[in-house]
C-alpha cells in the first residue's frame, strides 16, 4: 500500500515537470508503473501513452490560452511523428518476438529489452537536462523543414517503442532550430507530446486490456501536477528545476540498469 502511495506521489511529479519544463516527467511514467504498480513493461508503455497524452493535452490547452504554442512548429513535427508512432505500435512492436535469446539460465525477453532501452534513454535525457541551458549562446539556425520532419520520425519511434513523450528531444529543436522562446517551446512541446501519445494509445485501445480505474486515477493525479506546474511556471526558474530533475532521472535510469543486470546472476 505504501509503495502505491509513493507511486501516486511520483505521478504528481510527472505532471509537475510537464507543466514547468514541457517534458522530462513522462520519462518517469514507465518506472512508476513497472516498479511501483508491478506492471509488465510492454503493458506499461500503453498506459504511459494515455497518462502522458491526457496530461500534456491539458497543459497544451492552458498554454494555448496564453498564446504560447507555435502551430506551425507543431505541424512540422506532427506530420511524421504521429504517423511513425501509429506504425511502430501497430506493426513494428508486435513483430518483435517475446523471447529474444538466453544468457545461461536467464531468458532475455522483449520486456527486459524495453526496460533497458528505456533506461538508456533516461540517462541520455538526464544528461541533456543537466548540461543544456535554455539561454545558452548558440548560433541561430534557419528552419530546415527536412530536418524537422526527420526529428519527428525520431520522436515517433521513441514514443512508439517506450511510451515516452520525447520532450527532451523536442525542446532543443524548438529552441535552436525554430528559434522559439522558452515559454513557447514548452507549450508547443506539450501539444506535440499529447498528439503523439494519444494517437499511439488509440492504436492500443482495441487490442489491449486496460485497468481503467487505476489508469484514470494516475492520469487525474498527473493532471493535478500539470495544473500546479503551470501556476508555478512564472515563479520558478526552469533551468534550475531542469538540472535538479535531470539528476533524479539519471539516478532512476541507473537503478533500472542495475536492477535488470542483477537478474542475470
Amino acid at each position: 500500500m505504501m509503495v502505491e502511495i509513493f507511486g501516486y506521489c511520483v505521478a504528481l511529479l510527472i505532471g509537475l515537470s510537464l507543466g514547468l519544463i514541457g517534458g522530462g516527467g513522462s520519462i518517469l511514467t514507465i518506472p512508476v508503473l513497472v516498479y511501483l504498480f508491478k506492471m509488465d513493461p510492454l503493458d506499461a508503455t500503453g498506459y504511459s501513452l494515455f497518462i502522458v497524452g491526457v496530461s500534456s493535452l491539458l497543459g497544451a490547452y492552458m498554454k494555448f490560452r496564453k498564446n504560447e504554442i507555435d502551430i506551425k512548429a507543431a505541424g512540422y513535427f506532427g506530420i511524421t511523428s504521429i504517423i511513425t508512432v501509429v506504425l511502430v505500435r501497430k506493426y513494428l512492436l508486435p513483430a518483435i518476438p517475446i523471447h529474444l535469446f538466453n544468457i545461461g539460465n536467464f531468458e532475455f525477453t522483449k520486456s527486459i529489452a524495453t526496460l533497458l532501452l528505456f533506461a538508456f534513454v533516461m540517462i541520455i535525457a538526464s544528461i541533456n537536462m543537466i548540461n543544456r541551458k535554455a539561454n545558452q549562446s548558440i548560433e541561430p539556425k534557419k528552419l530546415n523543414a527536412n530536418a524537422a520532419l526527420i526529428r519527428g520520425i525520431e520522436v515517433g519511434v521513441l514514443t512508439g517503442f517506450i511510451g515516452a513523450g520525447g520532450g527532451f528531444v523536442i525542446i532543443p529543436v524548438l529552441l535552436f532550430s525554430f528559434q522559439l522562446p522558452m515559454k513557447k517551446a514548452i507549450g508547443t512541446s506539450l501539444l506535440i507530446i499529447a498528439a503523439n501519445s494519444l494517437f499511439g494509445f488509440a492504436g492500443d485501445l482495441f487490442i489491449n486490456h486496460f485497468e481503467w480505474p487505476l489508469l484514470l486515477l494516475i492520469t487525474f493525479i498527473s493532471c493535478i501536477g500539470i495544473l500546479i506546474g503551470n501556476k508555478l511556471s512564472n515563479t520558478i526558474s526552469g533551468n534550475k528545476l531542469k538540472r535538479g530533475f535531470g539528476f533524479f532521472v539519471l539516478s532512476v535510469g541507473c537503478f533500472i540498469i542495475i536492477h535488470e543486470i542483477i537478474k542475470l546472476f
